[in-house]
This record gives C-alpha cells, sequence and structure tokens, in this order.
C-alpha cells in the first residue's frame, strides 16, 4: 500500500512521504490564493472553493482564513456555512451534512501521534474520520477531534473539545464535551408541538433564579414570544450562558 493509501485507511502512515508533502503544499498554495482575495470578489472566491474542497452538495460560504490539509477529503453538504478561522486537517475524509452553521476559530482534526516516542518521532500518524449530521450549529473555538460523529439538530455550545460521539438532539459543552441537554424537536404523536431547546433552557433558568413559571412572566408556549418580551431584570439570554449566540456564531 502507498502512504496516502495508508492515511485514508486509518493506518500509520508516514505523513512526510515526498507525495503527501506534495499534495499538501498545493492545497495551502490554493488555501492561501483563497485567503488573498478581497471580499467582494464573490465569483472568483466560489470558484476557487470549489477546486478545494473535494465534494460541495449546494451552497457553501466559508469566511477566510481558511485551511485544510487536502481539501479531497472534506465534503459538505447544502447550506454550509462557516466563520472566519475554520481549520480542517483532512488526512482522513471529514463529511457535513445540510444546514451546518460554524462559528469563528473552529477546528475539524482527523489528525492523531502515537503515544510511542520513537514512531512519533519518526513521522508517523494516523487518521480517523470526522462525520456531522444535518442541522448542526457550532459556537466558537469548538474542537472537534479524530474518529467523532456528531447526529442530526445538534448544538455544540462554545469552546467545546468533542472528544466522542455526539447523539442526534444534543447540546453538549466542556473540554471534555459533555450532554447538557436533550434538544426536542418536531412534534409529539398528538401532533402537539415539543419545547425547543431554547424554550427549555429559558424555563429552566427562570426556575433557578425564582422568576416563576414562564406564564407568570408573560411567555406563552410559543419560541417565538421569547426574542419580543422585556425580561425581568438581572435576566440573561440563556444561549448567551452557554457562549452562543443569536446568529450561530
Amino acid at each position: 500500500m502507498t502512504e496516502k493509501e495508508k492515511m485514508i485507511a486509518g493506518m500509520l502512515y508516514n505523513a512526510c512521504h515526498q507525495t503527501l508533502v506534495d499534495e499538501r503544499l498545493e492545497c495551502k498554495e490554493r488555501c492561501y490564493d483563497y485567503n488573498s482575495l478581497r471580499p467582494s470578489m464573490t465569483t472568483e472566491r466560489s470558484a476557487l472553493l470549489h477546486s478545494i474542497i473535494g465534494k460541495v452538495k449546494g451552497n457553501i460560504i466559508i469566511e477566510p482564513p481558511f485551511w485544510c490539509d487536502y481539501g479531497y477529503n472534506i465534503e459538505t453538504g447544502d447550506n454550509f456555512y462557516a466563520n472566519h478561522g475554520l481549520t480542517i486537517l483532512d488526512c482522513a475524509p471529514v463529511i457535513f451534512g445540510d444546514n451546518v452553521l460554524i462559528g469563528p476559530d473552529c477546528g475539524f482534526y482527523t489528525a492523531g501521534h502515537p503515544f510511542d516516542v520513537e514512531q512519533r518521532n519518526n513521522g508517523l500518524e494516523y487518521a480517523k474520520p470526522i462525520k456531522v449530521g444535518n442541522n448542526v450549529w457550532f459556537g466558537g473555538k469548538v474542537c472537534v477531534l479524530p474518529g467523532v460523529t456528531i447526529g442530526d439538530n445538534c448544538i455544540i455550545a462554545a469552546g467545546s473539545v468533542v472528544t466522542k460521539d455526539v447523539a442526534p438532539d444534543s447540546l453538549v459543552a466542556g473540554n471534555p464535551a459533555k450532554l447538557k441537554r436533550e434538544l426536542c424537536t418536531g412534534k409529539t404523536q398528538s401532533g402537539e408541538e415539543k419545547f425547543s431547546g431554547k424554550q427549555e433552557m429559558t424555563e429552566s433558568w427562570c426556575a433557578r433564579h425564582n422568576f416563576g413559571p414562564m406564564e407568570q412572566l408573560g411567555m406563552d408556549s410559543t419560541e417565538d414570544d421569547l426574542d419580543d418580551m422585556d425580561m425581568p431584570e438581572g435576566y440573561p439570554p440563556a444561549f448567551e450562558q452557554l457562549g452562543l449566540d443569536s446568529c450561530g456564531d
């Protein structure tokens, strides 16, 4: 097997092999060109980005600077948005579903190094794939480590270090990232709307700070009202407590 085949297969491989060195150099030259384009050069940016990313399903926006190792191992779904400072070490496949939002300074790292000092010093590495489902929102400065799979409809709070798989409909936070809340989506079997994660977090905060039930604060069971009402003094938006803002960054 070639070193490239070993890399993609998840085996120990020599990252200093000249073929891989040349491929990384070519990719980083393209990233450099992409990052150097003026913001108004949208047509050129789109064309260059499509030449870097291995497979683009639909709409894609990545705010520069953006860096990756090879590019051809990255796959993005429709409506993919990443804010400034995205880094993807795609020694193994990194696959994103549809409607993924990524805050600034996030990293997706498939590369790992042996515990054995001699192997590590000789340039041996391994890589494990990362997979992200649909409708996933990453706050700023999130790190996703090798081999992680993140299910659909998840929120990854800012500053999280994701070391293990995340089940669908989960809100995780921390280093290492741990489950903070299950996010209800869709409708119940009776057809009634389930509480959204935002409403549940708001109710939980009210209870902890003795603000009483949501109805006493003038809230009803619809999430839209949470953004419009006047909240009591000292009330912090629940998402800000998680390090997230209202724009998905």
